[in-house]
Order: C-alpha cells, then structure tokens, then sequence
C-alpha cells in the first residue's frame, strides 16, 4: 500500500494549483512533453484501452492553425502558451485493445460491435486521461490552463481530417504568470457535493 503524499505535494498537485490564463516566457521542452506523457499514460482506464491521444502545439505556426477555431480571448491563451495540447480520442480506440488487454484480447468485441458503448468510453475515458495529463504537468512542475470554448468541428478538420480522432478539450501547458490571474474560485463544500451511504 502506498503512503499518504505530503502536505507539499497535495499542495503542487490540488489545493495551490491554479487554471492560468497568462505565461511565462519560458518554453517547455520537447523532452518534457515526453516525461509528461510517459508519466500520465500510467493513469487507470477501462479494460486499459486508453483512447486519449494528444497534439502538442508547441510552434507559433501551430498554434496560428488553431487561434482562429476558438473563442474570445482564450485566442490570447493559445498564442502565448508555451504549448497548447489538444487532448482527443479515438473513435476506434478498441483496435488496440489486443494490444493493450492482452489478458483479454476478445475485449474489443465489447466496444467494436456498439457505437454508443465505444463513444461514451472513448469520450469518458479521454476526458479522464486528461486529467492525468495535468495532474502529471503540476508533478513535473508545470503549469496548466484547460479551455473549452472552441470549434471541435472546426479543430477536427484542421488538424484530424479524414480521420476518426476528436477533439475533446483542451490544455495550455507552460509555467504560469501571476498577472491577470483571477482570485481563488470556491468550491462546494462536502455536504453540498458527496453523500455516504
């Protein structure tokens, strides 16, 4: 079993982090985006089949691709990251499934013969796998602004065409600035939010 992490940690990884809108102007290394992946790619998902890929726009000439396909100022956002990933998936994530739950290789039957069931997997299971991703970029001392607010239609065409890859959301990665960062959002208490039955 593991150890609690220290209050430090938690601090780095929940209770401290903040959504940045405003970066350093510090880039962040191909080899970083590396460890970033081969540290969040451990993160748990269903029957293993992790269907998140990842984009990594880290030129300016990327990120011009992309500035004109979302909303109001998160243009600013994407301009100015050091990287921006676009956290997708694969509509036929279920073709390495073999590969990837080799215990149980038929287990791609359960995805490959019902659209609805690989949809709501692939999209639940990206979602989850970006999570780990800025989860995996504060362990490593990064920063992290996720953004909704774009064309996935739009981003689809532009950077998956003819492809079954999606956009779900995504994320500027860099090392945060404190200017125009907004104060500290509450968040719902444990009465309001859980239940123990």
């Amino acid at each position: 079993m593991s150890s609690p992490l220290n209050p430090t940690a938690l601090d780095t990884l929940f209770r401290k982090a903040r959504s940045y809108n405003r970066w350093q102007d510090k880039p962040v290394s191909g080899e970083t985006l590396q460890a970033l992946y081969d540290l969040l790619k451990w993160g748990p998902t269903s029957a293993n089949c992790s269907p998140a890929r990842f984009v990594f726009l880290q030129s300016e000439a990327a990120k011009t691709r992309l500035k004109p396909l979302v909303m109001g100022s998160n243009a600013i956002k994407v301009m100015t990251a050091p990287v921006v990933a676009i956290v997708a998936w694969d509509a036929e994530f279920y073709d390495k499934i073999p590969q990837l739950f080799p215990h149980n290789p038929e287990a791609r039957d359960w995805f490959a013969h019902d659209a609805d069931v690989a949809h709501q997997t692939a999209f639940r299971n990206s979602t989850l796998q970006g999570a780990y991703l800025m989860l995996a970029a504060r362990a490593l001392g990064l920063d992290c602004g996720p953004m909704s607010g774009f064309d996935n239609k739009a981003v689809d065409a532009e950077f998956f065409p003819d492809s079954q890859i999606k956009s779900n959301f995504l994320c500027a990665i860099g090392y945060g600035s404190t200017d125009e960062l907004f104060p500290r959002s509450p968040r719902l208490a444990f009465d309001d939010a859980c239940q123990v039955l």
